[in-house]
């Protein structure tokens, strides 16, 4: 069932929750309390299933952590803390995920100097980051070490299931998060993710509290159920939704280089358009600039650069491990004049003090459009100041609606894809090389994830045969062991190899590895 919480706890009350390390440092950093940690750091607290849905910059990754760091501390304080994962972070973005380690272990260091100076317990608080861009030794060191908090993305989670050895440190997770939520909640990749949440939950020894953490959107109670998950019935677990009802000041406008598009060719525009660029950088300390390509963000810095514009970098998930994190490093301390990005710097990142963004076209969407606007002005309080430059028409009209909508709080609705049987596929040959599985048992977890409450046995049925290859598919070779008498299903020889080389919904790329001159690798 989705509670809507509208309580807000006086900042005095959220501390006299907390150990004293917390709430000392807490008070020594901040003045008060967002919206968003005066309502729900008490729900999380309460170890509730909670949505927490604010504008960007309103401190929701913060509010997620405190109350689980605080827990972690009275482990540490009682003797308890274990080595083993407490809590997921699941980011949609590498880049989101490298930021939140970031800017975790700032402020436990922060905490531990605050307990080294009143003589309180030190916790030693360790947090790891497992995606794409994680080493071979690394990965080593996790299984050996687990990290009390880890962060991943939602493939990475997929395979640390799969893991023999690392998938026991998950058998006692207590919490976890799933940031930036309405990014990938309407898409296959969403579907994926709620299965193995699912999956996680059946491995766990007791089920966990799901914190998720979403922009301003609707339908906001669909969201939360989609969180949480299923009853046997199909109604929606129990989830607390939090809304924190404040707004982020807009500074918005549409600029099109020209009185009229029709009049002038395409060349001419899109030069005019790129020395209005040009101007509305140079006017800015720091600006960011979105494109809806990766090879749209490669031209738009060739172009800047062409004009004489220094100090420009590009950003995007193409780009090596080492470059993505320079200049996330370099923007974020204000040392870079302009990046231009596709959409690996849209969510949450903390990327400093950018008092300018520049949309190039249309976002074509006003979430989209809202989330990366909100990229400037990234703190509670401040203006975020975008401006969308145009250079056709069509473009004219969707940036001219978008901004009207920005204005009125007119939200799109997302869509949450339901029983989408190439994702199911993927999820039950990865079940099958955790056990031999009853088929019904089967059905009841798949029936537990919210993309999944109104499949039919029927449907999954025909999902089991195929991949069992037990009817005249063409060209269809097992996937799995199926024993229709036994009613049974589980992995056969090669099973692994055909779930890692096929995991997830990002479409697959032909991708050469770049080396520049230097021996850098490039992307």
């Amino acid at each position: 069932m989705v509670e809507r919480v509208d309580r807000t706890y006086t900042k005095d009350e959220v501390m006299d929750m907390m150990e004293p390390l917390i709430s000392t440092w807490f008070n020594e950093k901040y003045d008060d309390l967002t919206i968003p940690q005066a309502k729900a750091i008490p729900v999380i607290h309460q170890r509730r299933n909670v949505l927490i849905s604010s504008p960007t910059g309103s401190g929701k990754t913060l509010t997620a952590f405190t109350s689980i760091i605080n827990e972690l501390t009275r482990y540490a304080r009682e003797g308890t803390l274990e080595e083993r994962v407490y809590c997921i972070y699941v980011s949609p973005l590498k880049a989101l995920g490298n930021d939140v380690n970031r800017n975790l272990n700032t402020p436990l260091a922060e905490m531990r100097e605050v307990a080294e100076r009143h003589g309180m317990n030190i916790p030693n608080i360790t947090v790891a980051v497992r995606s794409g861009d994680t080493s071979q030794a690394e990965r080593q060191k996790m299984v050996r070490h687990p990290p009390h908090i880890l962060i991943t993305t939602p493939e990475s989670l997929a395979l640390i299931l799969a893991a023999p050895k690392f998938k026991d440190a998950f058998k006692k997770v207590e919490w976890v998060i799933l940031d930036e939520i309405h990014d990938i909640c309407d898409s296959k990749r969403g579907a994926f993710l709620s299965l193995t949440l699912e999956r996680l939950r059946n491995h766990c020894d007791n089920d966990f509290v799901r914190i998720g953490l979403s922009a301003t959107l609707a339908p906001i109670e669909e969201i939360a159920a989609y969180l949480v998950g299923c009853n046997p019935d199909g109604t929606p677990r129990d989830v607390a939704l939090i809304e924190s009802g404040s707004k982020k000041t807009l500074d918005l406008q549409v600029i099109c280089p020209t009185s009229d598009l029709t009049a002038l060719s395409s060349d001419i525009v899109n030069s005019m358009m790129y020395d209005t660029l040009k101007e509305l950088i140079e006017t800015h300390d720091t600006t960011l600039v979105f494109t809806n390509t990766r090879s749209g963000a490669e031209s738009d810095v060739y172009k800047l650069k062409e004009r004489g514009l220094e100090n420009i970098e590009v950003h995007h998930s193409s780009l090596g491990k080492d470059i993505r994190l320079d200049v996330e490093e370099r923007l974020k301390h204000g040392e870079i004049k302009c990046v231009v990005s596709s959409t690996s710097l849209e969510l949450g990142i903390d990327i400093g003090s950018v008092d300018l963004v520049c949309q190039i076209g249309s976002p074509k969407s006003v979430a989209k459009g809202l989330q990366r606007i909100g990229r400037s002005g990234h703190s509670f309080g401040k203006v975020a100041k975008g401006r969308l430059l145009v250079f056709d028409p069509d473009d004219l009209v969707e940036c001219a609606v978008m901004c009207r909508a920005a204005h009125r709080g007119d939200i799109d609705r997302v869509g949450i894809p339901e029983n989408c049987l190439d994702v199911l596929s993927q999820t039950v040959v990865g079940m099958s090389l955790d056990n031999r599985w009853d088929i019904d048992e089967a059905f009841d977890l798949i029936k537990g994830s919210y993309c999944y409450r109104n499949l039919t046995k029927e449907s999954f049925m025909q999902v089991i045969r195929y991949l069992g290859s037990k009817d005249d598919f063409e060209g269809v070779y097992s996937k799995i062991w199926y024993d229709e008498e036994e009613n049974l299903f589980g992995k056969k020889k090669g099973s692994r190899m055909i779930y890692f080389m096929n995991l997830g919904t990002i479409p697959e790329e032909a991708n050469y590895r770049v080396i520049n001159n230097h021996g850098t690798v490039a992307g």
